[in-house]
């Protein structure tokens, strides 16, 4: 009787015992990049030559003392026999993968983290894109996974990147500022409304500091806190695009299913396009900013950067929603699921706007052609010239009020600077690390002082010389969807209002991605994204970055 009540001890022992420890990540260490920097010093873009590429501010070990934990247990090999069920596979695709059981939100959760890993551990891969890393994401999917249901959305489990003006209470929120290091927040109400639905928030993205509105002339990518980011499609080659310029390189790195960014005036369209992703700046109210850092709350806005169109279209509905603390979205579209009927898109019979000012560009004449091919029809126009003055003081003049705002209604109690006054002086203190770029937008802000009436103004203007330059060729020529590239024509767009969706239209002769962008009248999401499947699945044109295949 003793021998077998040892035996049934050492076996119950044997079946609690601590699993094998698979994953001990490597301690990061700084390197010598002066042949970087010099390899840089003669590019042909001015923005490209780097001062620095690693952070003098963020510690890499930090964020991995976040994932250590999480992926203890979840080895290469792990790594391997997952791959093909999850990289680059869309969100219905992964939805199916975990239905079958071949796939669990916490190993789904575990790759992507395992992933970041693998290429942001390696000097050779690493593209700075992230921030940092929720402690809980792992334990958060394990939840997930008891909890699936078949009436989740589908957003339920997935795992999700926000570029770091966004806030979320599992990590601080810095947009990239020295400053802002201990923003420790609540959610955003965009993250609210993801979370409601089972979005799992895997961390945060870098960006280009204060979302492009800090230094002038200075790299995009580039923030105090992050250092500079890369572009995977030529490290130090491409520039990434900005300011959500993290959340471009992640997702292009697939290092999540899905990533947020914001935009003001090209700040999704630029680095979706420079990533070969489907970027969408939506119609402003569509999505909250409450809980953003801002630049202009009357421009600003969110919007989801995917690998895919169905991804975006999925994004959007979990993020949408009427937010009583930002006006802009009263009575806006409600509990749209934008995804639903998206394979029923054409392009057959849709009038597009080709701009003659575009037509020396291969690549889009050429896309011009594939959209013809499929059903689409040509129309070409001959932009007008609207009076733009006064952009930068709009900007300027808004996010002196809008930032103050932010820190008294958003932002971490800890934060004692609350002024642009405040924060311009906190920089000037140790300018090597905070500001080596300078902070020439920034601490221009302080010269633009505008009277309310004033101000008004402006912004009426503005809005009003950006639907004239829309309305006046749709209008005239009957035209529906407004053809552009990348993210020229941003500024009409924001200052319209307009919504605007670039997806991959193929690379350059360089390599360098570009994109074709839909930008239609407000509230037309549903036709934009229908539009933009019909052209992906009848292209196919976006191809993984060499080496993150």
């Amino acid at each position: 009787m003793k021998k077998l009540y040892i035996f049934l001890l050492v076996l119950a022992l044997a079946c609690t015992s601590t699993p094998e420890i698979k994953t001990e990540i490597a301690p990061w260490v700084p390197y010598d990049e002066t042949a970087e920097l010099e390899a840089n010093s003669d590019h042909e873009s001015i923005r490209m030559q780097f001062k620095l590429i690693q952070s003098r501010v963020l510690d890499k070990n930090d964020i991995w003392k976040n994932v250590a934990e999480q992926i203890a247990y979840f080895g290469e090999e792990d790594y391997e026999r997952l791959k093909p069920l999850i990289l680059d596979q869309d969100i219905p695709t992964l939805q199916q993968h975990v239905k079958s059981g071949e796939l669990t939100y916490e190993s789904l959760t575990q790759w992507y983290l395992y992933r970041i890993v693998k290429y942001e551990n390696d000097r050779n891969t690493m593209l700075n894109s992230i921030i940092a890393i929720n402690p809980n994401a792992v334990n958060e999917a394990k939840e997930m996974d008891k909890a699936r249901s078949d009436d989740n959305h589908p957003i339920f489990g997935m795992p999700v990147l926000l570029k770091d003006n966004i806030n979320t209470e599992a990590v601080p929120t810095t947009a990239g500022a020295h400053v802002l290091l201990n923003n420790q927040t609540s959610d955003a109400f965009i993250v609210q409304r993801m979370k409601e639905k089972g979005a799992i928030i895997l961390g945060k993205t870098s960006l280009s500091e204060w979302a492009n509105f800090n230094c002038s002339g200075c790299p995009n990518g580039f923030s105090a806190v992050a250092g500079q980011t890369l572009n995977p499609y030529g490290r130090r080659i491409f520039d990434t695009g900005g300011s959500s310029s993290g959340s471009g390189a992640s997702m292009a790195a697939n290092y999540a299913v899905a990533t947020v960014g914001t935009e003001t005036s090209g700040s999704i369209l630029s680095p979706s396009s420079s990533s070969s992703l489907a970027g969408l700046k939506p119609t402003i109210g569509l999505l909250s900013r409450g809980g953003i850092v801002p630049i202009s709350s009357t421009l600003d806005t969110p919007g989801p950067m995917t690998k895919n169109v169905i991804d975006n279209a999925i994004l959007l509905s979990a993020m949408a929603g009427e937010d009583p603390r930002d006006v802009a979205t009263k009575d806006n579209p409600k509990n749209k699921q934008y995804w639903e009927d998206i394979a029923s898109g054409s392009l057959e019979g849709v009038r597009f706007g080709v701009n003659k000012n575009y037509a020396e560009d291969s690549l889009y004449m050429a896309t011009v052609d594939r959209i013809v091919a499929m059903g689409g029809e040509a129309v070409e126009f001959e932009p007008i010239q609207v009076d733009f003055s006064g952009f930068g003081d709009l900007l300027s003049a808004d996010m002196q009020i809008d930032l103050a705002a932010y820190l008294s209604d958003y932002g971490s109690g800890q934060i004692t600077q609350k002024t642009v006054e405040e924060i311009v002086a906190y920089n000037e203190a140790d300018s090597t690390v905070r500001i080596p770029y300078g902070h020439g937008r920034f601490k221009g802000m302080l010269e633009v002082q505008l009277s309310e009436e004033e101000h008004q103004e402006l912004k009426d203007r503005l809005h009003a010389e950006g639907i004239k330059y829309f309305e006046t060729p749709m209008g005239e020529l009957d035209i529906d969807i407004v053809l552009g590239i990348n993210n020229r024509g941003a500024g009409f767009a924001a200052a319209a209002k307009y919504p605007a969706f670039t997806v991959p239209m193929g690379y350059r002769d360089s390599g360098r991605p570009a994109g074709i962008t839909f930008i239609g009248r407000p509230f037309t999401e549903d036709q934009l994204l229908k539009i933009g499947y019909a052209f992906e699945q009848g292209t196919m044109l976006r191809k993984n970055p060499a080496g993150y295949e």
